[in-house]
């Protein structure tokens, strides 16, 4: 995800940095630190604005989460055993993934857990931090906001672009 916004930030700067050249000599282009400066800015908007938006969703549904550095919020229940999982270990987990609104988009049918290896990407950058903070037998609830999902465009499917989602999630297996 990161490199999506990475890519569409250094897009927008080259595109700005192409303009043609009508200006006089007296109008000098912004320079590149001025440019990125302000998308710097823009992305801060946006990013303060998408936490609003979950921070109203969490009051609404009275829930009590916690926010880690990276904007992720998380929610983990239940009695769980063994040792927290870590780059390179196999998991196994239902989750069902929905919209602030409530909109459903997905979901793993039952008795047929999705599996990941943690820290090797396909999944969005969000679920595998939150993975992480889970030990086998919990239960957790994941607001992502974009930048931990799928970013400025969705997934060109069922997330619209920019959206946050929220992952339920029922950790079942670890293998070290």
């Amino acid at each position: 995800m990161v490199n999506k916004i990475n890519t569409l930030l250094i897009f927008l700067l080259l595109l700005s940095a192409c303009n043609p050249s009508t200006q006089n000599v007296a109008e000098q282009p912004k320079s590149i630190p001025d440019t990125k400066q302000k998308l710097l800015g823009i992305n801060y908007q946006l990013t303060e604005k998408d936490r609003e938006l979950i921070k109203a969703y969490i009051d609404r549904h009275r829930l009590t989460m916690k926010e880690s550095p990276s904007g992720l919020f998380v929610y983990v229940y239940g009695k769980g055993y063994g040792e927290y999982p870590k780059k390179g270990d196999l998991v196994n987990y239902y989750y069902r993934i929905s919209l602030l609104d409530g909109t459903e988009c997905y979901k793993s049918e039952p008795g047929k857990p999705k599996n990941m290896v943690v820290g090797h990407g396909g999944v969005e950058a969000g679920l595998e931090e939150g993975i992480m903070l889970m030990r086998k037998g919990q239960k957790a609830l994941f607001i992502l906001p974009p930048h931990l999902a799928h970013g400025l465009i969705g997934d060109m499917d069922k997330i619209p672009p920019r959206a946050s989602i929220v992952y339920e999630v029922e950790l079942v297996d670890v293998q070290h």
